[in-house]
C-alpha cells in the first residue's frame, strides 16, 4: 500500500505510526458497535471488541507500509482465510466500509491520505466477499 516517494513521507507516517492505526481501528470498532447500520457486521464478532482493534490495528500497520509484525507471526493464516467462513457480501462489505469511511474521516486529518486509502480499502473489503 505505500505511496512514498524518495523525500516523501510514507503512508504509515502520515497517518500517524503505530499510535494513528491504533486510533483508527479503535474508533471503526467503536462505530461499528454503535450503529445500526452495520448490525450485521457487529454480530459476527465477539463481544469484546479491544482484541480484534488491536489485531486490525497491526494489520493495518504492515498494510500501510509500517512494520509488518502482525504478518510476521508465526502460524498466522492469511486476512483472506481468516473471513472466508464468514458470510460476506456486498450488504457487510458496504457496512464495513461506511464504518471505515467515518472512523478515516473522525481520525486522520490529510485529507489526501483519506482519498488515497479509501479505494484500497473498498478493493481489500470487496476481496473478502464470500457471496
Amino acid at each position: 500500500m505505500s505511496t512514498a516517494r524518495h523525500g516523501e513521507q510514507s503512508a504509515f507516517e502520515r497517518i500517524g505510526g503505530r499510535d494513528g492505526l491504533n486510533r483508527l481501528a479503535v474508533r471503526f470498532y467503536e462505530i461499528m458497535a454503535s450503529s445500526p447500520d452495520a448490525a450485521g457486521i457487529r454480530a459476527m464478532h465477539k463481544a469484546d471488541l479491544a482484541p480484534i482493534a488491536d489485531s486490525l490495528g497491526e494489520f493495518l500497520m504492515g498494510w500501510i507500509g509500517g512494520p509488518r509484525d502482525w504478518f510476521m507471526r508465526e502460524g498466522r493464516p492469511c486476512i483472506m482465510s481468516l473471513h472466508r467462513a464468514l458470510p460476506i457480501g456486498v450488504d457487510e462489505r458496504d457496512q464495513w466500509l461506511a464504518c471505515m469511511k467515518q472512523a478515516l474521516a473522525e481520525t486522520v486529518s490529510d485529507e489526501d491520505l483519506r482519498a488515497e486509502l479509501e479505494p484500497a480499502f473498498f478493493r481489500i473489503a470487496d476481496a473478502m466477499r464470500s457471496r
